[in-house]
């Protein structure tokens, strides 16, 4: 029970909404607690926690306080009267001018009780603020896109707008020192800077920035498809990959050869997001790479992974084995780093020793000995492991066997009391066992070093607010490989439905996995020179479902359509 130091008094909307009946008074107080110590808005939190919809706190809000409720997503505004009202204004009460006639000036908000929020834009205006009710959710997500369009990026500006934009200098020895002071007011820089913090926000996974004969584009992977966002003039190329390759401290001189570099993007006192940056000369400039390295955005407990409940008893399993080889694999983006560093946090304990090698290292983890791989100096996969093994390790993660040095070290790792954790770029669990033998590894040393493959992908999550159902028959569900005891238990499939800006059809990604154990029939097999097929079959008759039955199973479950199982899992 809350002690009388804890006590909220409720008062506003908060104390509407319990009078209504919409929500309890102590989830009210909670809420209200939460979004006071985060500095949050009441109503956001109230609606991200799920416990009261938007539409039900816009229609209290209009009948208890006899205002009008607006559907804002069907308005068209005019963005010269948004610009009657100061930005910060704007956010800082979630209120939206969005009409004027004469000296009338009509405000969006979600909260009618947010009397300051009127008396602050009569004031900044000289106009009176008269309020109408929209739901929280759509107003901020209205605010957001219109104050990002006013912020001025490249995507519809001409040559002419940069007519007295400086050019950047160019180092002649090494790597260009530019004070950033300099450069501030840049539009260019204004430009790259709105792309890291649009990709982070938009929880974009790769930035590319891509110049042609005739165009230039800036493309974002989002749930894993590329997306284009801007096409700023082509004159602009070299300037952008020019900043680019001052925020990475690459060699601006250098346009002939690919660089590899590092940006850290601090976008707040206390967190900071780090980019993988590569360049590359092409035809007609260079092309940028940037890869979003977020520690914090990371899932890295197993439930939120994606694995059935059979899959993730043989991970747990496996992972619990003190010694062998724990493999990871799939193509460039399908979460291997993940879910190592998830099997990692499950193993990261006071008394063992862990020692990853990477290169680069994504996830910080406290209480692992971390090494970044670094060619130039010498520090490279083989030689790291080397050190581990004089370091008294328990477990050792090697970011990927790429070579028969790196993974002859690590399989007799694996063979001398040592659990060895790694990935490699394979299509699946068999194909994994036969490209350890074409690197130059033994067909016995892989049969009795490994314990467990897993091979993933990434596909897209449907939004669940808008997901439609839809209809297949039997003989359809078949020929997609649907098992026929899931057919005849009834299968409802979902679609992605009507996609727009504010209901994007999907939203989230969720893992599809093939976990596949090496039993002693498959070290036989192993052992006797059989390929990949004759080992997927095998696999398949000890019960391991491979990548498609796992997307299947999500389909059926509601997680994800068919069309993007089929896109994810078919060649």
């Amino acid at each position: 029970m809350a002690t009388q130091e804890q006590t909220v008094t409720l008062s506003g909307l908060a104390r509407t909404l319990v009078r209504g009946g919409y929500i309890d008074q102590q989830s009210a107080e909670r809420v209200l607690t939460e979004s006071r110590k985060k500095k949050t808005n009441f109503l956001n939190q109230v609606v991200t926690d799920k416990l009261v919809s938007s539409t039900a706190i816009a229609s209290a809000a209009a009948q208890e306080f006899g205002m009008c409720m607006v559907a804002i997503d069907l308005i068209e505004i005019d963005p010269e009267i948004v610009k009657l009202v100061n930005a910060e204004l704007i956010k800082k009460h979630n209120a939206l001018p969005i009409f004027r006639r004469g000296k009338k000036l009509t405000v969006a908000v979600a909260d009618p009780t947010n009397i300051q929020a009127l008396d602050e834009i009569k004031f900044a205006t000289g106009l009176n603020a008269h309020a109408v009710v929209v739901e929280v959710d759509k107003l901020t997500k209205r605010i957001e896109k219109i104050l990002d369009d006013a912020d001025g990026g490249l995507g519809d500006m001409e040559d002419g707008d940069f007519e007295n934009l400086d050019e950047l200098e160019v180092a002649e020895d090494g790597p260009q020192e530019q004070d950033d002071a300099e450069v501030d007011d840049a539009p260019v820089v204004r430009f790259v800077n709105k792309c890291l913090l649009d990709a982070i926000k938009k929880g974009a996974s790769d930035l590319h920035f891509e110049p042609y004969e005739k165009t230039y584009r800036v493309r974002y992977r989002i749930d894993g498809v590329l997306t284009e966002v801007a096409k700023p003039p082509t004159s602009l190329s070299g300037k952008i990959a020019a900043r680019i390759k001052v925020m990475s401290r690459l060699d601006v001189s250098e346009r002939r050869v690919p660089q590899d570099g590092r940006i850290k993007l601090k976008i707040s006192k206390s967190k900071s997001i780090d980019f993988r940056v590569s360049t590359c000369p092409t035809l007609f400039g260079e092309k940028a790479c940037l890869r979003i390295l977020d520690s914090d955005a990371a899932a890295l407990q197993i439930d939120q992974l994606g694995y059935e409940e059979h899959q993730k008893e043989l991970f747990l399993t496996n992972l619990a084995k003190p010694y062998g080889m724990f493999l990871v694999t799939g193509p460039t983006g399908s979460g291997k780093t993940v879910s190592l560093y998830t099997g990692i946090n499950i193993l990261n304990k006071a008394d063992i020793n862990i020692s990853t090698a990477e290169d680069p290292v994504e996830i910080n983890l406290p209480g692992v000995n971390q090494v970044q791989i670094d060619e130039k100096t010498g520090m490279d996969f083989p030689k790291a492991l080397k050190a581990f093994l004089r370091q008294d390790p328990d477990i050792i993660l090697v970011g990927e066997i790429r070579d028969i040095t790196t993974g002859g070290i690590a399989v007799k790792a694996a063979q001398t009391g040592h659990m060895v954790m790694s990935t490699l770029h394979t299509n699946d669990g068999p194909q994994t066992l036969t490209r350890l033998q074409d690197m130059g590894i033994q067909a016995f040393a892989v049969a009795t070093s490994i314990n467990l493959i897993t091979a993933q992908r990434l596909l897209r999550r449907l939004n669940p607010e808008n997901r439609v159902e839809i209809d297949m028959p039997d003989d359809a569900l078949r020929k997609e490989d649907f098992p026929e005891d899931m057919i005849k238990a009834g299968i409802q499939l979902y679609g992605p439905g009507e996609e727009n800006e504010d209901n994007p059809g999907y939203k989230g990604r969720a893992g599809i996995y093939q976990v596949m154990p090496i039993s002693e029939d498959m070290k036989r097999l192993i052992i006797e020179g059989a390929n990949a097929v004759q080992l997927g079959d095998q696999a398949e008759k000890e019960g391991t479902w491979n990548i498609r039955r796992s997307g299947l199973q999500k389909a059926a479950d509601g997680i994800t359509s068919l069309a993007e199982v089929n896109r994810v899992t078919l060649d």
